[in-house]
């Protein structure tokens, strides 16, 4: 016998709030980056803001890659 799959029921209510859930991921995450990166300049005083500027960047990296993470389990 020939078996049909049944199509996969798409949960929209549950995607929309997990969507909306990365956007606040992603700002905290962010935030956290700055803020330690200017705890890291004002702990070993440096006079421009080396440490605030790799701190954000490596942030901004994270957050994309746990958004991609997170989209890969909504599509699957």
């Amino acid at each position: 016998m020939n078996q049909q799959k049944s199509p996969k029921k798409n949960n929209g209510f549950k995607n929309a709030a997990a969507l909306s859930g990365i956007a606040f991921e992603m700002g905290i995450i962010i935030y956290l980056a700055v803020k330690g990166g200017n705890w890291l300049d004002a702990h070993y005083e440096t006079e421009k803001k080396y440490f605030t500027v790799i701190a954000t960047l490596l942030g901004v990296a994270i957050s994309i890659w746990v958004v991609l993470q997170q989209l890969k389990r909504l599509n699957n």
